[in-house]
């Protein structure tokens, strides 16, 4: 099982940053990719960003060259730095780690997520 807590969201004006901060403990496949993905009221789920376990990185169009996916290893978390954000960038982001079940299988584990608000 994977437990995932994540932090860092909030209320920010438009051209603010946020870090967002995901914490994972538990089996987590380490060599599979890590991402966030957000949904917005109304919005269908949309992934944001995601790490391959080279180190390589992927964005969706919307926030490539704000965003900054990474992950840390010694603190086991998974990072999303936001910047220049804008209110389109509202929504409930999730951190999704892949990871082992009870029965050993492979499962996609998401966080409960944390909120961002990006205001005119």
């Amino acid at each position: 099982q994977v437990h995932l807590v994540e932090s860092g969201g909030g209320l920010v004006q438009t051209g603010g940053s946020l870090r967002l901060v995901c914490v994972a403990s538990g089996r987590v496949v380490t060599i599979a990719p890590m991402a966030w993905h957000r949904q917005a009221p109304g919005k269908q789920r949309e992934l944001v960003a995601n790490i391959v376990n080279s180190g390589a990185t992927n964005y969706a169009d919307s926030v490539k060259g704000r965003f900054t996916i990474s992950k840390d290893g010694a603190n086991n978390t998974l990072n999303l730095q936001m910047n220049n954000l804008k209110p389109e960038d509202t929504g409930v982001y999730h951190c999704t780690v892949w990871g082992r079940n009870e029965q050993g299988l492979p499962e996609d584990y998401w966080g409960p997520g944390t909120q961002v608000t990006v205001s005119s």
